[in-house]
């Protein structure tokens, strides 16, 4: 399953991190801006272009230090098709540089809406005959608040392509405990979540034992880290919140299991903002970049030993 390709991965790095791409036309170098405006103007464009220049810089530094990185559709969809366009390219520009890609997506819709979702980031869209992949993410992310209807057209795409999907269990943001930390009969909604995604994803695990659905759990929220991981034993998280959000190297190892297995953490404007605090204009962001991962690598290292 193609969690077992990620953990792979992780393993050969000695580094359980994906790198987040969630690239605003303002986190890029002024450098590389104004090489495309001046192509193309203060246009989308133009923003495209630079986005997919830095994105493509980021990803030559990185994909030797990090095992996957999690381009965020939203940054991407905001630029409109010039934005989704660039969205595709860097998934597939990352996957040839050895990457495991995670399409940050959180879609949640039902019936042959959610075939459609799924389809397009996992699998191939048929044009008579010809079966045409589209986006081709290893992994997305997934809202699973509308229950199993959602979620069994990716489910369907992951085991019959080896992909996988990360669904909401318990996010990073402050207001999660709104509806997250609300009492559902003897549990709260997080671990009911949490128990419906290790149901959804039986006699899916890998060599690792881990199934094809895993779920996210934020770092900001370690003692839930510990709960769930104690309670889902064939569930792989993927852990938000690391660095920017307030998430430390203490507080994430509590998503790995005794192997220093069954986990990723994400960090996004802390590895790709970097260069804003080197004083140098950003002409050295590959740097800046691949040296915040390799710190945020060796901090974990302090607290996971991955065998």
């Amino acid at each position: 399953m193609s969690f077992d390709v990620l953990q792979d991965r992780i393993r050969e790095l000695k580094n359980p991190t994906v790198a987040g791409l969630d690239p605003r036309i303002e986190y890029v170098p002024a450098h590389l801006q104004e090489e495309s405006f001046a192509q193309f103007g203060r246009t989308l464009e133009g923003a495209a272009d630079a986005i997919w220049k830095f994105n493509q810089g980021l990803i030559d530094a990185l994909c030797d230090v990090v095992p996957a990185v999690k381009p965020q559709s939203a940054y991407y969809e905001n630029l409109g098709w010039r934005g989704m366009a660039v969205m595709e390219k860097t998934i597939q520009y990352a996957k040839e540089k050895g990457l495991y890609v995670i399409a940050d997506i959180k879609r949640g819709d039902i019936g042959s809406t959610a075939a459609a979702y799924a389809e397009a980031w996992l699998g191939v869209t048929k044009v008579g005959e010809t079966e045409c992949p589209v986006f081709d993410a290893d992994c997305v992310t997934l809202n699973g608040y509308m229950g199993s209807d959602a979620i069994r057209p990716f489910l369907d795409q992951c085991v019959a392509r080896s992909k996988s999907a990360f669904i909401l269990a318990k996010t990073s943001n402050p207001s999660s405990m709104e509806l997250q930390d609300m009492v559902a009969g003897d549990r709260v909604v997080y671990t009911v979540m949490g128990d419906l995604i290790e149901r959804w994803g039986k006699d899916t695990a890998g060599k690792y034992g881990y199934n094809a659905l895993g779920a996210v759990v934020g770092a900001t929220h370690p003692s839930v880290l510990k709960e769930l991981r104690r309670r889902l034993e064939r569930t792989f998280f993927l852990v938000p919140g690391y660095g920017a959000q307030g998430g430390t190297a203490a507080d994430v190892r509590y998503a790995f299991d005794e192997l220093g297995r069954g986990a990723i953490v994400n960090a996004s404007r802390s590895i790709m903002c970097a260069w804003q605090k080197t004083g140098k204009e950003g002409m050295d962001y590959q740097e800046a970049a691949r040296d915040a991962a390799i710190r945020m690598r060796d901090e974990l290292k302090r607290y996971i030993t991955i065998l």
